[in-house]
């Protein structure tokens, strides 16, 4: 953990590709450590989540560099390591489970090592089905959201302030209706890095993860959805 940590401070302070190009190694080095981790996240999802196998670290790890036509502050690379392991892996549309190793300094993840699951942004189409799942469910999503680990919580930063149209304002999960993205967020102690302990994290999240991905096949299957 430390070798990660060491490599994305000192990056952080040298951000431009001479210093990177003559520290590629070094980089190397912590990307490796970086894919054991989630290698071993891997492992111990799959064990409670089949949907997750035949995913390998590939399929779920980010490139440090950054797309320039989007970097606002200019930066070539990102000052974090992140994974992102869902169904299909990080490209497939479906919601998931983020591991993420950082500073705390960049421009897209301004905070340190963190967990979330779910999808950070919801399609219209899906935001529909998951809000009528969710008036017409008689408390099954309070209830997933009840049994979430306690460093679990969700996402609430881009909540609507009133009822959306067609919807209940004084329904009894109208709170829950008035999300606009259907993510969990929570950090950890990079410091004392357990796997098996985010991996337990994780779990808890499970069913969450299951009730947004049944509304995204339903989209898929219903609309012809295509991510």
């Amino acid at each position: 953990m430390e070798t990660i940590l060491k490599f994305i401070r000192q990056l952080e302070n040298n951000n431009n590709k001479v210093w990177f190009d003559s520290h590629k190694n070094d980089y190397l080095e912590a990307r490796s450590h970086f894919n054991s981790l989630v290698e071993r996240l891997l492992e111990c999802i799959i064990s409670f989540d089949d949907t997750i196998k035949g995913v390998g670290v590939n399929d779920c790890t980010y490139r440090i560099y950054k797309d320039m036509r989007f970097s606002k502050d200019g930066m070539p690379y990102k000052t974090h390591f992140g994974a992102f392991i869902a169904k299909g892996g990080r490209k497939s549309g479906y919601s998931g489970y983020y591991f993420h190793i950082g500073t705390g300094s960049g421009e897209d993840y301004p905070c340190k090592s963190f967990l979330a699951a779910g999808n950070y942004y919801t399609e219209p189409a899906v935001l529909r089905v998951l809000r009528e799942d969710i008036e017409l469910g008689g408390g099954d999503f309070d209830r997933i959201i009840k049994g979430l680990h306690p460093s679990l919580s969700l996402d609430d930063d881009q909540k609507l302030k009133r009822a959306p149209k067609g919807f209940d304002p004084d329904g009894p999960y109208i709170e829950y209706i008035k999300l606009k993205n259907f993510c969990l967020s929570g950090r950890f102690d990079d410091s004392a890095l357990d796997i098996s302990q985010i991996a337990e994290i994780f779990k808890t999240a499970k069913p969450f993860l299951d009730y947004i991905n049944r509304a995204i096949d339903y989209t898929m299957e219903e609309y012809g959805l295509k991510y």
